[in-house]
């Protein structure tokens, strides 16, 4: 009798779950002190606790989970994806305990989760490849010396990691040392390796990816494209299978390369190959990612595969049931749902939820690893759902879509759902005439870091009544404007003063032009500025970090640092003070 041990959390381990009890096989969850209630630990025949609330203390703590393995009797660890999916020690950590480990051996993820020998790879198979530097670079001088030779703009990449951590793009050189810093500080946050090397950065790019399994009998197969274009801080939002508006001969040279990869890996089990592919249809390779993706729903619903139990398959040593790509079946398209404000730039939100309105009919899968009093705290990755519907064509998968969303609602902290509801109706994202609009950084360049959304949006199926969102600072409400009721947002101080019918007097506005406060909940990362220090109007004076995310801080006003309230790695509130400035003579 197989026991798999999900070392994850989330919707993710949720899946997991499912597809073990699927296949009769038992499930053992783990969990931190916040998780005690979540759905994965419910929903698993066992859950054992990892004693602890950071991620560093709980999901990436390997000798915890494995002593847990041992005590629990499991045959199998899954790792889901994320936290140590992508970890040769912890692979190798299942295997010297007699465990099967249900991914690929320690040396590929060790040599594909290290982009440079990854690229090595990709070299020795002739996969389209962008100029890049031979191995990690020595700091900020070796970044810079590679965009004086290759010109601008390049991206600095973690070379450990991946799903977006620890990279940065530069286009000017004078922010070419800034840009190394962070890129290295979030890679040693995240992966504990703060190697880095660099690229030359493809403008306009659509980021495609390739499905791919492979058995231990020499089989290897590619599942499907997938299209991945629509992200914030290189954090995908809307992903769609399979990939729209390829020509045969960027498909074929897609499922080839992917293909030789995989086999010049000797990889084992189900994992991604990712590509760019430039305004101009040039293709590179960007990277493999050695475990099952958040995205794997579009293609489960596309190709009709069940892509989790292809993993348990793997691992317990049967082979492929499919020699060739599966053709499409439908056209899928899955929307994360995030704990973030678009209105604020994406900004983390915290908080409880207090009710969800789960979309239903046919073609619509709600994949979620969270329920009605489940408690965001900030700690780990602001990815609280997964919303996927399918089509027989494009279009009729977008339709089904804003059906879908519209249905959707959460209550209780800002989402990314009024933004998948725009999306759906824009068309850079909705043209039918074989051009997708959508690139990497379309939000950023397209619609900026003052992300307006229409009223029409942000209307849900909840009844009348003001609703606050902790974390974010807004307090929404409800009015009817010519028969239909519209959802309309305040910020918190406006909706307080007028609650205690104070009004704006230019004294409360002096008050708070005299500190600077955190914008949402989270922790700090740096501060910028010391006391005595004098501050600009649009300084940055601090830097926070919340759910995988770093977030600068900027003063609104000038003044004199008089106190600094916080210090690095503490907790903070939404509106707690950072920065207090000296009172005006």
């Amino acid at each position: 009798m197989r026991k798999v041990l999900i070392a994850n959390r989330g919707e993710i381990a949720v899946r997991i779950i499912g597809a073990c009890a699927q296949e009769g096989i038992g499930s053992i969850a783990v969990y931190a002190d916040s998780d005690a209630q979540a759905l994965h630990t419910v929903l698993a025949d066992e859950a054992y606790a990892l004693e602890g609330t950071t991620p560093a203390e709980t999901y990436l703590n390997i000798e915890k989970i494995m002593k847990i393995a041992a005590r629990a009797e499991a045959t199998d660890i899954h790792p889901g994806y994320g936290f140590l999916a992508e970890n040769a020690e912890f692979a190798q950590a299942v295997i010297d305990a007699g465990l099967t480990w249900i991914g690929p051996s320690p040396e590929t993820i060790d040599a594909l989760g290290d982009k440079v020998k990854a690229r090595k790879i990709a070299q020795a198979v002739q996969a389209p490849l962008a100029p890049g530097s031979d191995g990690p670079v020595d700091g900020p001088d070796g970044a810079r010396a590679f965009a004086e030779e290759h010109g601008l703009p390049i991206v600095i990449k973690a070379a450990h990691g991946g799903g977006g951590r620890g990279m940065r793009v530069v286009r000017d050189l004078s922010e070419v040392e800034s840009a190394f810093e962070a890129a290295v500080r979030e890679a040693v946050g995240a992966f504990g390796n703060g190697e880095c090397f660099v690229e030359r950065f493809l403008e306009k790019p659509r980021h495609v990816e390739t499905q791919v399994a492979a058995d231990s009998h020499g089989g290897v197969v590619v599942l499907g494209t997938r299209d991945c274009s629509l992200q914030r801080r290189h954090q995908k939002l809307i992903e769609e299978a399979p990939a729209p508006f390829l020509s045969d001969g960027q498909v074929a040279l897609l499922e080839k390369a992917s293909r030789d990869i995989f086999r010049e890996a000797r990889y084992l089990g189900v994992g991604t190959c990712e590509f760019l592919i430039a305004a101009d249809g040039t293709v590179s390779f960007l990277e493999v990612n050695t475990r099952i993706q958040v995205e794997h729903p579009v293609t489960e619903e596309s190709a009709g595969v069940d892509l989790v139990r292809m993993q348990l398959d793997i691992a317990a040593g049967k082979p492929l049931a499919f020699t060739e790509m599966p053709r499409p079946k439908m056209h899928a398209i899955e929307f994360r749902i995030n704990a973030e404000d678009p209105a604020r730039g994406f900004l983390p939100s915290a908080g409880t939820i207090e009710a969800i309105n789960v979309p239903t009919g046919h073609g619509i899968r709600w994949d979620s690893g969270v329920r009605d009093g489940t408690v965001i705290d900030g700690s780990f990755d602001s990815m609280l759902a997964k919303l996927i519907v399918t089509g027989t064509t494009r279009q009729r998968a977008i339709n089904r879509a804003r059906f879908a969303l519209k249905q959707l609602e959460i209550q209780g902290i800002a989402t990314v759902i009024p933004f998948s509801r725009m999306m759906m109706e824009h068309p850079a994202f909705t043209a039918e005439d074989g051009e997708l609009g959508i690139y990497t950084t379309w939000i950023d360049n397209e619609l900026g870091e003052q992300l307006e959304i229409d009223p029409a949006y942000q209307q849900g199926l909840l009844p009348v009544g003001a609703r606050s969102f902790p974390g974010t600072g807004m307090t929404r409400f409800t009015l009817e404007i010519d028969g239909s009721p519209k959802q309309v947002g305040m910020p918190d101080a406006v909706f307080a003063s007028m609650g205690s019918g104070q009004g704006l007097a230019e004294d409360s506005q002096d008050d708070a032009a005299a500190a600077v406060t955190a914008p949402m909940a989270g922790s700090v990362i740096r501060l910028l500025v010391a006391e005595g220090d004098a501050v600009s109007a649009g300084d940055q004076v601090a830097l926070l970090e919340a759910m995988k995310t770093e977030v600068p801080v900027y003063s609104d006003a000038a003044g004199t640092v008089a106190e600094l309230p916080l210090s690095t790695g503490d907790r903070v509130a939404a509106g707690d003070v950072l920065v207090r400035f000296a009172e005006k003579s």
